[in-house]
């Protein structure tokens, strides 16, 4: 499979939708060569993001734009194959990626734990604003086969 686009998404911030995109990832993410529990873990960790764009940068709101792009990416020096990105982009207010900080561990509560999902389960989480838009990168790489 060459690099490029494997899938672009244009939806609405209405949480109905979180099983449409989770349907879509754990296909294309099994299509892409990724073992199940990977499958799992990427599929989970878009879900994590996009719940955290619906409830805090749109607050809620369930009429506003979210664009996903799926795409395969090069290898990377120390990884065994190419790398399956997901660009999340949404309009909501400008955020400061210093404050994206999951709570700590110990804190025995509910939530706040999707940022550590996130960055647990892939290999690159990257967030920046661009030309008016909240930006984030997730990307898994895939593993090189192991030699016997």
């Amino acid at each position: 499979m060459s690099v490029g686009l494997l899938l672009k998404m244009e939806l609405r911030s209405d949480p109905g939708m979180l099983c449409v995109v989770r349907a879509a990832m754990e296909r294309l993410t099994e299509a892409f060569g990724f073992s199940e529990p990977e499958c799992r873990s990427v599929t989970r960790a878009v879900d994590e993001a996009l719940t955290n764009i619906m409830r805090h940068s749109y607050e809620g709101q369930t009429d506003r734009p979210i664009e996903v792009l799926c795409q395969r990416v090069p290898k990377r020096i120390g990884t065994g194959g190419d790398g399956f990105e997901v660009l999340l982009s949404d309009r909501g207010p400008a955020v400061d990626p210093a404050k994206l900080q999951g709570r700590r561990l110990d804190e025995i509560k509910p939530g706040g734990l999707g940022l550590h999902f996130i960055r647990q389960s892939m290999d690159v989480v990257e967030f920046k604003r661009e030309r008016g838009s909240n930006l984030l990168r997730l990307i898994k790489y895939l593993q090189s086969e192991k030699q016997d």
